[in-house]
Parts: C-alpha cells; sequence; structure tokens
C-alpha cells in the first residue's frame, strides 16, 4: 500500500555530514535516502538540521563543531547540492504552493528545518537571517535550555519552566514570517506557552503520547487536546523508547506506532495527528528498517478499519494543512 506522505522529520543531513557525503542521494547504513525516499512514495520531506549545543563533534567525525560551520555544511554542501543532483525528481519547499507545485510535477518536496534553536542566539535578526536561508520550522530545543526556553527533563521542576520572554516574542515572529513552531523536546510548561502565545496551528513534529510511553517527549492527553484545538499536529516517531511502556524494550513495531496512532485520533480527533519518522536520529530493532518499508505502517492502519480517508489525512492531509496555514516563503528564498 504505497501512499504519498508527509515526514516532518529526519536526520539523513547529519548522516550525510558525518559520512563525509556531498549529498544524501545514496547513503551507507541509514534509515533514508533521496533514492529511497523516492521509491517509497515521499510526497515532502522535513530535512532536520540538527546542531547540539554540547561539544559533540565526534558525532560528524570533526575536530571540533561551531554551530554555524556545521549548519553551512549541512545547507549548502548537503541539502541544496542534494537538490541540483536531482532536480528531475525533487524540488525545494517553503510553502504549500511550491509543494503543490511539485506533486504536480511528480516532485518529492525537500524542506529545510532546524532541530534546536541554539544557534538564533537570543536574536530576532537571526530568526530573519534563517527564514532568508530556507528554513521553514524551528524545534525551538533539544535536549539542553537555549535562548527559547527550558527542554524536557525528567525534573518535575524543570518541565514546568517555559518559554523565556524571548521565546514568547520569537513565536510571534516566526508565526509572522511564516517559520511553523515545533515543540517536539520543549518542556510541558514551553508547550503551553507556545500554545498561549503562537496565533498560528504548531507542530510537535516526532512526538507520541504519554499516556501509552512514559517518556518525556512525548505529549499528554491534555497537550494532545490543546494541540488539536490550535489546528495543530503531532508526528508519530518511530523511536522504541517514545512507543513502547517498557523503556528497556527496544523493538520498534507497526503495531505500536498504530496504537499511538489510535489514542491521538481518540483523544485529539482525525486531524492531529501525521508523521514524524525520526529517521536517522534513532537506534532500536526496527520492522520498519528503512523507508521503503513504510506501506507496513498504512497497512496496519487499513486493517485496524481505518478508513482510506483518514489514513490519508494522517499521510499527507493533516501536516499539508498546518504547512497552509503556517509556512510561508521568503520572498529573498523564492526557488
Amino acid at each position: 500500500m504505497i501512499m504519498k506522505y508527509i515526514d516532518m522529520h529526519c536526520d539523513t543531513l547529519s548522516i550525510g555530514l558525518a559520512q563525509h557525503k556531498e549529498t544524501i542521494t545514496k547513503l551507507e547504513n541509514s534509515m533514508a535516502d533521496i533514492d529511497r525516499l523516492y521509491q517509497a512514495g515521499n510526497g515532502a520531506q522535513f530535512f532536520a538540521m540538527f546542531v547540539p549545543q554540547r561539544d559533540m563533534p565526534k558525532w560528524y567525525g570533526m575536530e571540533e563543531m561551531p554551530e554555524h560551520e556545521v549548519l553551512l555544511q549541512m545547507m549548502s554542501d548537503t541539502f541544496w547540492e542534494t537538490i541540483k543532483e536531482n532536480e528531475n525528481r525533487m524540488a525545494f519547499a517553503q510553502s504549500y504552493e511550491k509543494m503543490q507545485e511539485n506533486l504536480r510535477e511528480g516532485k518529492l518536496s525537500a524542506f529545510l528545518t532546524m532541530e534546536n534553536g541554539f544557534a538564533v542566539r537570543g536574536k530576532m535578526e537571526n530568526l530573519k537571517k534563517f527564514h532568508e536561508m530556507g528554513v521553514g520550522l524551528i524545534t525551538l530545543t533539544w535536549n539542553d535550555p537555549n535562548c527559547f526556553g527550558q527542554n524536557h527533563s525528567m525534573d518535575r521542576t524543570l518541565m514546568q519552566m517555559g518559554l523565556t520572554d524571548f521565546g514568547k516574542e520569537a513565536v510571534r515572529y516566526m508565526n509572522e514570517l511564516g517559520m511553523i513552531v515545533d515543540v517536539s523536546h520543549l518542556s510541558d510548561g514551553g508547550f503551553y506557552d507556545v500554545a498561549e502565545f503562537s496565533k498560528k496551528p504548531f507542530v510537535a513534529s516526532h512526538s507520541n503520547c504519554r499516556e501509552l510511553s512514559p517518556a518525556t517527549r512525548n505529549l499528554t492527553d491534555d497537550m494532545i487536546r490543546v494541540l488539536a484545538n490550535k489546528g495543530g499536529v503531532a508526528g508519530i516517531n518511530f523511536e522504541p523508547t517514545f512507543l513502547n511502556w517498557n523503556q528497556e524494550d527496544i523493538h520498534s513495531r507497526v503495531s505500536r506506532m498504530c496504537d499511538h496512532v489510535e489514542h491521538f485520533i481518540k483523544i485529539g480527533g482525525e486531524e492531529c495527528v501525521g508523521i514524524g519518522t525520526d529517521f536517522d536520529g534513532i537506534g532500536g530493532k526496527f520492522e520498519i528498517h528503512d523507508c521503503t518499508k513504510m506501506d507496513l505502517f498504512f497497512e496496519e492502519l487499513h486493517r485496524r478499519k481505518i478508513s482510506d480517508r483518514v489514513i490519508e489525512k494522517i499521510a499527507f492531509s493533516n501536516v499539508a494543512r498546518v504547512i497552509k496555514e503556517s509556512m510561508k516563503a521568503s520572498e529573498k528564498c523564492m526557488v
């Protein structure tokens, strides 16, 4: 059952950088590359530029890791070169209109995102600069606090901390610019602040249900309701610890993914759930070991008597709606 789908999060750019590849057309030991995404029927892929705040250069096989150099390498040396190399089957997108144009031409849409707003450094002009460079979504935090606010944590006190004053203003400015606000990795307090200050639908690009898995990256039932009421979408993450109640269970099962889908629908409705695989950013033992096996996910949803109409929403339309309502192309990055 091959369907056009939108995946809100993968870390494949990081894999390309770590393997010292000029493009991500073909990659070794990865879960996604352009050849396989195209084969899988992917309609739009959000490619995350991930930069940890801690100095972890070994992640990328580098001697040191200044974030601006890492971002430029991922953007200029990998992302844009990949698009040039595959111009007949993929194209950049920073808006709903461009994605629709790419679909009509039979091309995969490549959206550029940033995982961890650390590199914004508390400056609104940097937000504008990144938007002009093509970034359409920012995951506000990763696993450390930054200029936007507090990250998720096992510490209940930290988990209740929210956005900084800059973070609150930045959310408003991202709405104005047309950048999607992403709350995956954010604290619970930060989530509720985004819900209060964002005038546009926002996303939890790669987060599951905390009722089914206690990982602090996941959303509580109340958060799911709030997200749905704001018109937002959560993307099902394929990481075992975000799927399973037993945090020592390293198996990523399609059945468990669909349990989370059904819970999202039960709590927030059929328009609040999409896909955010986290391919190339996760570890474990996978039934869907790469993007060419995405059909297993859709087949299981169908087996559970979820209608074709709702499966299409989960695969594509829910996220497409958020793109339409919350993302706007920069005039300086009209490609």
